[in-house]
């Protein structure tokens, strides 16, 4: 069912939006500073390409407490922007009953997409 689902994730806009985020991450990794920026947007496009089986978790990494400052520069400069669209498509899809288990994911890339320090996606594939 994983295959199917995300077969068909990509065929509706998934693969497109996964492309965008790897895209983004390049570009932001061109630059130093950019690059824990980029590996985020990276995670995040990892799981736009294969959200179903996919699982977010809380990372054991020793970050700290710069998670915290991290996050907060996340938000301002373009994770609420990502939230508020992953939210929207996710009550989009809501609606309708065949598009639940596709709600059910923007609402997954929407918790990782607010706040993606400290947080780690793994692939069950």
């Amino acid at each position: 069912m994983r295959i199917i689902g995300n077969l068909l994730w990509w065929l509706f806009g998934g693969l497109e939006a996964a492309i965008g985020y790897f895209t983004g991450s390049l570009a932001i990794a061109c630059t130093i500073i950019g690059i824990p920026v980029a590996l985020q947007t990276f995670k995040i496009g990892l799981l736009c390409l294969w959200p179903f089986g996919a699982e977010v978790k809380d990372t054991e990494s020793p970050m700290g407490c710069i998670r915290i400052p991290l996050n907060l520069l996340w938000i301002i400069f373009g994770g609420l922007m990502a939230w508020i669209m992953h939210i929207f498509f996710g009550l989009l899809l809501f609606i309708t009953i065949i598009g639940i288990p596709f709600a059910k994911q923007h609402f997954k890339m929407a918790k990782l997409s607010l706040a993606p320090f400290g947080k780690d996606v793994s692939l069950n594939l």
